[in-house]
């Protein structure tokens, strides 16, 4: 059984993964409680240590307390959470975009770990690790009966120390046993190439690399392709499940001109934060395309929506993920952090998305492969059982299939982006309007 890393992320990070502001304190200030919450909290107090006293296994405190920090936390929305100290270093790496490790990409693939591929001038690409190799051991330790995530986690790991992989290869008589010492990993947040006379822009996600990575993909298409030649660039955010508040403000505010990019609103009527693009465009305006699925969350989605309602570019796809919340990431010390849904965001033209998605200008359905067919590959924030219901949130809810084929020539969705900008194909939606802009007056 293949499951594809993209899927899994999409799947499975989308829950996890958040539109994060990162507050370097953790204090607090918060009404006083009454009477009738001291009571529950007696009754908490009660119960966790007739559990401590009864249980038929001594039972692990810590254990029991986190559990009960969750469980409140869970009880409010799906992306509010207590991050123990190695889960909050976890997403600091993830943020980051680097690490150590070793410096693939990989699927799991018949209970092992396959090479999609190895990234090039990395330990693992270094030491002839090669695509379509399959890990069967990591450290002497079978992978099979490991997730993705524990496998990852385990070849991930300090800088300069070893790791021994078992690998299966395709006309290898036997398993071939590598030693690798691990290295700083700088995962590229965006992925870019030229399309003959368009330029193509892949975001995987929003880290603090984001930015920089963009306007390098950029400069280098633009010195690939005369400006003459260039029909213009198609972005590329499916399968995108979010990241850094900051770095979705900066990314659109690289294709804008002028406006607001997005707003923040909080529990109190006041709490209202505006974030507003400078002068400067740095493709001169060029036209642009979006790609979004039922993958697209989150940061990305901020993006979509604000490039949507400056009519600065053509949305292209399928309805995103819907999640239009905030958690604000608290440092706990030693004890980890804790992530909390603090706001709600709004596109410039005062729309929440929470539980909606954006909606794209042009619809373009991408076919599932056949081993695909019949499994539930939709993704949408409205599908997650307690999440916060959106101020337009319709009973259609939100999301959408979250697949993107392997192969270009296999991508409807990218095509028909690629033959609108080429002029092969024509919409009343592309290019857009600017003058015709949607904004919150």
């Amino acid at each position: 059984m293949k499951r594809n890393l993209s899927l899994l992320f999409a799947g499975a990070l989308l829950g996890a993964s958040a539109v994060s502001l990162l507050h370097g304190t953790s204090g607090f200030s918060a009404n006083a409680a009454g009477s009738e919450t001291y009571r529950q909290l007696a009754i908490f107090g009660d119960i966790f240590e007739r559990v401590r006293a009864q249980y038929v296994t001594p039972p692990d405190d810590k254990k029991l307390v986190e559990s009960a920090i969750n469980g409140m936390l869970t009880s409010l929305d799906p992306h509010s959470s207590y991050l123990d100290a190695e889960a909050a270093k976890d997403m600091r790496v993830q943020t980051k975009g680097e690490f150590g490790g070793l410096g693939i990409e990989v699927t799991m693939e018949d209970e092992l770990v396959k090479v999609v591929a190895p990234i090039d001038d990395t330990p693992a690409s270094r030491a002839g690790v090669l695509a379509g190799d399959l890990i069967s051991a990591i450290d002497g330790e079978e992978v099979r009966g490991m997730s993705l995530n524990d496998a990852v986690d385990r070849m991930r790991g300090l800088v300069n120390t070893p790791i021994e992989l078992t690998i299966l290869r395709e006309g290898a008589d036997k398993p071939i046993e590598l030693t690798i010492v691990r290295d700083i990993i700088k995962v590229k947040a965006v992925k870019y190439r030229v399309e003959e006379d368009v330029g193509y822009l892949k975001i995987t996600s929003f880290t603090e690399k984001t930015f920089d990575d963009l306007m390098s993909a950029i400069d280098t298409i633009s010195s690939e392709v005369p400006d003459d030649k260039l029909k213009g660039y198609v972005l590329d955010l499916r399968l995108n499940p979010g990241g850094l508040l900051d770095q979705a403000v900066s990314v659109s505010d690289a294709f804008l001109d002028r406006g607001e990019i997005v707003s923040t609103r909080g529990r109190d009527a006041n709490d209202i934060a505006r974030f507003d693009s400078r002068p400067g465009d740095v493709l001169n305006g060029k036209p642009v395309i979006v790609l979004i699925n039922g993958g697209s969350a989150s940061a990305s989605e901020i993006v979509a929506g604000a490039l949507q309602d400056h009519r600065r570019a053509t949305v292209l796809g399928t309805q995103s993920f819907g999640k239009g919340s905030v958690q604000t990431i608290i440092p706990l010390g030693e004890n980890g952090a804790l992530r909390l849904t603090t706001a709600l965001y709004y596109t410039p033209s005062g729309e929440s998305i929470q539980g909606k998605g954006i909606t794209p200008d042009i619809k373009v359905d991408q076919p599932l492969p056949e081993e695909l067919q019949g499994r539930n590959l939709r993704r949408g924030e409205s599908d997650l059982r307690g999440h916060i219901k959106g101020e337009e949130e319709s009973e259609e809810g939100s999301g959408s299939i979250a697949y993107v084929p392997p192969e270009p020539e296999d991508d409807v969705q990218l095509n028909a982006a690629l033959d609108l900008l080429r002029g092969e194909t024509s919409d009343p939606a592309f290019p857009p309007n600017p003058d015709k802009a949607v904004m919150n007056r």
